[in-house]
């Protein structure tokens, strides 16, 4: 299937069945395809829990808001994190980065405020969650990707230390009576020529 084609029939999947399982290589694949993500300066200031653990996923559930039943319904609930600390985040850099990068970081980013550095933390991760649900569509796995959750309890939870929750995204497979697939229900886009400009 052509890329477009995936994209075409990708949606945001409301019901999950549960019955059905990802194949484990297909998930090895999916953590080392969102391992391989791009970030400003390959400077990865994240962190990926893939979430299959049933008493784990429903402890979670509790803490995401209307999105309690796709936890608990999907096969794997993957926790997308940000860096927390810049402490953390700058020695980590130090050990895998080469000194052009860093360079770059302590002249155009670590002048900043500690809000404005962890707001380009999260610019980073959101790059990798593009690049993990074009991944999903392209593979035929279904996803739902949310911001609504509790993030401090999610980090709670999963006994996150120097690291933040900022979304999370259901995969698994779509029940067949799930109202939002694209048959059911059209996607719903603004015009090309609203959006895309050619110069």
């Amino acid at each position: 299937m052509a890329f477009i084609d995936s994209m075409q029939q990708r949606y945001t999947t409301k019901k999950y069945d549960a019955s059905k399982n990802i194949d484990s290589k297909i998930l090895e694949q999916l953590k080392e395809i969102v391992r391989l993500s791009p970030s400003s300066i390959n400077s990865q200031p994240w962190k990926f829990i893939f979430v299959s653990d049933e008493e784990t996923k429903r402890t979670l559930s509790n803490v995401s808001w209307l999105n309690t039943k796709k936890v608990l319904d999907c096969d794997t609930l993957v926790v997308f994190a940000r860096v927390d600390s810049i402490s953390f985040f700058e020695a980590q850099i130090e050990e895998a980065l080469p000194q052009g990068a860093i360079d770059y970081y302590q002249e155009f980013i670590k002048i900043q405020s500690e809000e404005q550095i962890k707001a380009w933390f999260g610019r980073q991760l959101y790059l990798a969650l593009g690049v993990f649900l074009s991944a999903c569509a392209s593979m035929k796995i279904d996803s739902t990707p949310m911001e609504g959750i509790v993030p401090a309890e999610y980090d709670r939870i999963l006994g996150l230390e120097n690291h933040s929750t900022t979304v999370a995204v259901a995969i698994g497979y779509r029940d067949e009576e799930d109202f939002n697939q694209v048959h059911k229900r059209a996607k719903s886009r603004i015009e090309m020529d609203r959006i895309v400009e050619t110069i």
